[in-house]
């Protein structure tokens, strides 16, 4: 495992516990949404930078 995709997926799990945050929060949907769409690129990207 290499130094970007640890990042990557790090960030992508550091966006992912903000996205649970604030839904506990009730932030607006579309706030939720964009944040969810970062992470879940964030963790694609690093797991495919693995393979």
């Amino acid at each position: 495992m290499n130094g970007v995709s640890t990042a990557l997926i790090v960030v992508g799990l550091f966006l992912l516990g903000g996205v649970i945050s604030f839904l506990k929060q009730g932030l607006p949907r579309g706030v939720v949404v964009l944040l969810g769409t970062g992470s879940a690129l964030c963790l694609l990207a690093g797991v495919l930078r693995l393979g």
